[in-house]
């Protein structure tokens, strides 16, 4: 996670920046926009999450609406996964590419009965819209970018559902991940989608903007009287969890430098059909992918930063993308590209810690699993 030098005048702030400072939070820099990075503390803010249900503004991101008869063959080229017959009612994580398959970012694509959405991270939010238009010249695909006129929450922790029941109806739990529905709460139509990025069970909701102060209160309380289960999490805690569960994030384990093989994520592409960089990734499964993403656990308890290096027998042989020190586990873990030959789990190898080198044995993605 990498905070911005901005200032305050440069940035945007979300339909949420008031809650968040009545509450407490320390504001950052993010993605060109002010952000809560902590409201109790990190540690704290995690460990609520692996325990019980925190509130996590993510109106950052971008929230983009397709419309048009072509849209669903136009997704289709343009994501990695397979969208062609998607049911109205289910979310796709897939990434959007490059012809070289360079990943220009990860999404979550949606299918409801009028129209597609797309969520695309904050900080690529522009490129995407120009990529969209750029590839949908021609067309009769139309392309509108919501995410001002709208606020997004998670929703996140083991006691998420009983808290989205009570916003959203009884049959939210129901759902399965991936999987969304769209409710009302009043005058308020809200989206409730049941996904998230922190390794626990948890809803995404999106409201418009200008009604989201009435949402806030039904989650969190007053600063005086606040939920008694529900608490504000800041971007900090966001981080940890979403490594602890090892899920990529832009700029770290995904890039333009690299494609969604080498940065092992296959799982969310489909080579049977055509997209924009499927060529490119179709040379690179015929190769073999040269390098592997791994986890490493650290000997010690400091934390190994993004673009360390990493070693094997005293040589370089890849770089950390992500670490932390695990609240959850009480351990140093990271992520990083390895060689294949090196990617093997038990594996003792290296890391550069500051100044000096850590002992770091690769073990089994994630490093958290929810039971």
């Amino acid at each position: 996670m990498e905070l911005e030098n901005l200032t305050t005048e440069q940035l945007q702030r979300t339909p949420l920046y008031d809650t968040h400072v009545a509450f407490g939070a320390k504001m950052v820099p993010f993605a060109g926009w002010e952000m809560p990075i902590q409201f109790a503390g990190i540690t704290d803010e995690h460990n609520h999450t692996r325990t019980s249900c925190s509130v996590f503004d993510v109106s950052h991101m971008g929230r983009l609406k397709l419309t048009g008869g072509g849209c669903e063959a136009f997704l289709d080229r343009l994501c990695t996964r397979k969208l062609a017959g998607a049911e109205v009612g289910r979310s796709y994580y897939s990434h959007i590419c490059r012809e070289d398959g360079g990943i220009l970012d990860d999404v979550i694509v949606s299918r409801f009965e009028e129209h597609w959405g797309i969520v695309c991270n904050g900080s690529n939010r522009d490129k995407i819209v120009e990529w969209i238009e750029k590839q949908r010249a021609g067309s009769d695909v139309l392309l509108t970018d919501q995410t001002t006129a709208t606020a997004m929450i998670a929703c996140q922790g083991p006691k998420t559902m009983e808290i989205a029941e009570q916003l959203g109806g009884g049959d939210i739990s129901s759902m399965k991940r991936y999987r969304f529905a769209v409710r009302k709460i009043g005058p308020i139509a809200i989206t409730i989608d049941r996904c998230g990025y922190t390794g626990e069970d948890g809803v995404e909701v999106v409201v418009p903007a200008g009604l989201v102060g009435m949402l806030v209160p039904k989650l969190l309380g007053t600063k005086k009287t606040p939920h008694p289960i529900v608490r504000p999490a800041g971007l900090g805690s966001r981080d940890t969890l979403r490594i602890e569960a090892s899920m990529p994030l832009y700029g770290h384990e995904l890039s333009e430098d690299w494609d969604s093989l080498t940065a092992g994520q296959s799982w969310c592409v489909d080579l049977s059909k055509e997209f924009i960089g499927s060529g490119a990734m179709r040379q690179v499964k015929e190769q073999d992918v040269p390098r592997r993403l791994v986890g490493l656990e650290l000997e010690g308890r400091r934390i190994a930063r993004q673009h360390a290096s990493i070693f094997r027998d005293g040589e370089a042989i890849g770089e950390v993308t992500s670490g932390t020190l695990s609240p959850t586990l009480g351990k140093s873990i990271a992520m990083g590209f390895v060689p294949a030959e090196a990617s093997g789990v038990g594996l003792t190898l290296e890391v550069t810690v500051g100044s000096k080198r850590a002992g770091a044995t690769v073990v089994k993605l994630p490093f958290y699993k929810r039971g």
